[in-house]
């Protein structure tokens, strides 16, 4: 990838848009466009990149092109823009659904433009590029220069790369997408509707049921205007529909005529269609242990303090462990008793808590005199003090030479004043002489 190419985000203000231009700043000079130009200028300014109003103008002088707009638009924005771009350059899109965006990108750029559709298979909720699907799907004659490129900047970035046909990408998406998001939403519906109290089902629940839930409440949680877009636009996933909706009455009526045979036959080819068991259990225990081996050290940790940071409000707590139970931890913080769904929480190891501590409390300062023998290399004396476990920092301020003993005066801060106790006992222990 050539090194600070020049990047054009049309619609970059916000979702997946918004995520790429945050993320990719460092390696691009990017510059993002959006309707609305007061909140534009503002995500601009938050993410120190350029912004544009008009795309036309936006896409001038730009070697990347990349189209971050809803699905309903972006045909029309591509058949608006993509006349514009400058020869040699790229024209992307990240549309979740490939066939329509990529036949526009085809019909609407230029000869001398080259086109790469593609589809990162993440939300904007990832931290980062690592480990991350993108699917790529060129078009034969029109990336020759580009593809290459791109191969490249997302293989060191420790992406995950799939190549194939817009149509073959729509195909699996109709499932890997389509079929379960319309799963969960339905589930989800069906919950509503039997007027389940959904916290009370929880009291009840198997770890199976709590994953479903979870994974149910994700989906409906989101842009639901999106996952219209992704049923209602990409054809496959209607074939996919009608054949989850004639498979669910099938086994419904197997189950209401007492064909136990047939509904057992049916589960067993499923299984074997499915394959890969082992690893589906394994990687299912993983997810489903999760809440379970939380909830072990935080039950050890009682009466112990620890650090949690709570993924829902992004708050880091720390306190004292007071009470664990199969889904809550009771925390005391000293100023008050925070309770926190286990769930949704992730422990900070010893060293992740001594940073937080260390950037979030008041530190107590302290200084102490201590005789020592004359001639003691200050570099250890230092590195000792700073070793004593309540010590966060320390330096020698003072020193005064007495015959074959010497006075230090050492500066050093501390989270808590009872361990101004601990810290004097240790150096006496040592055979120093406090003063």
């Amino acid at each position: 990838m050539i090194e600070k190419s020049n990047m054009t985000i049309i619609g970059g203000t916000r979702g997946l848009g918004k995520w790429i231009a945050e993320h990719l700043k460092n390696d691009f000079n990017i510059t993002i466009t959006s309707r609305n130009e007061t909140s534009g200028k503002e995500i601009a300014k938050e993410l120190d990149v350029m912004y544009n109003s008009n795309n036309i103008d936006a896409v001038k002088d730009a070697d990347i092109i990349l189209f971050c707009v809803p699905i309903v638009f972006m045909v029309d924005t591509i058949k608006e823009v993509a006349p514009h771009a400058s020869e040699g350059s790229l024209l992307m899109d990240v549309a979740s659904i490939k066939t329509e965006a990529a036949e526009a990108l085809d019909k609407y750029a230029p000869e001398n433009v080259e086109i790469m559709p593609c589809h990162p298979m993440f939300g904007p909720r990832v931290p980062t590029l690592e480990r991350q699907i993108i699917v790529l799907t060129p078009f034969e004659n029109r990336s020759n220069k580009w593809l290459g490129r791109i191969k490249d900047y997302l293989t060191k970035a420790n992406c995950e790369i799939v190549i194939t046909t817009p149509q073959e990408h729509d195909k699996y998406m109709s499932i890997v997408q389509g079929l379960t998001h319309f799963s969960f939403i339905a589930l989800a519906s069906t919950i509503r509707k039997l007027n389940i109290n959904v916290k009370e089902s929880r009291n009840f629940s198997s770890p199976i049921y709590s994953l479903m839930l979870d994974m149910a409440s994700r989906i409906v949680y989101q842009n639901p205007y999106l996952y219209y877009s992704i049923q209602k636009n990409n054809k496959e996933t209607e074939n996919a529909r009608k054949a989850l909706i004639k498979e669910s009455i099938y086994l419904s009526n197997l189950i209401e005529e007492g064909d136990e045979e047939d509904f057992v036959k049916n589960i067993v080819k499923s299984a074997q269609h499915l394959d890969e068991r082992e690893e589906a259990l394994i990687r299912s225990d993983k997810a489903i242990s999760m809440t379970s081996q939380k909830a072990n050290i935080l039950t050890k940790s009682i009466g112990k303090e620890i650090g949690i940071f709570q993924s829902y409000s992004k708050e880091t707590h720390v306190g004292t462990v007071e009470k664990v139970t199969s889904k809550n931890v009771i925390l005391n913080t000293g100023d008050e008793k925070v309770t926190m769904a286990i769930s949704n929480i992730d422990i900070l190891s010893d060293s992740e808590l001594y940073e937080w501590k260390k950037n979030n409390l008041k530190l107590e300062h302290h200084n102490l005199n201590v005789l020592l023998p004359s001639g003691c290399d200050e570099k250890y004396l230092i590195q000792m003090f700073t070793h004593i476990d309540p010590v966060i920092s320390a330096e020698i301020i003072n020193t005064n030479i007495n015959d074959s003993k010497t006075e230090y005066t050492f500066h050093y801060t501390l989270f808590d004043e009872k361990d101004k106790a601990y810290v004097e006992e240790y150096v006496k222990g040592i055979g120093g002489e406090i003063q």
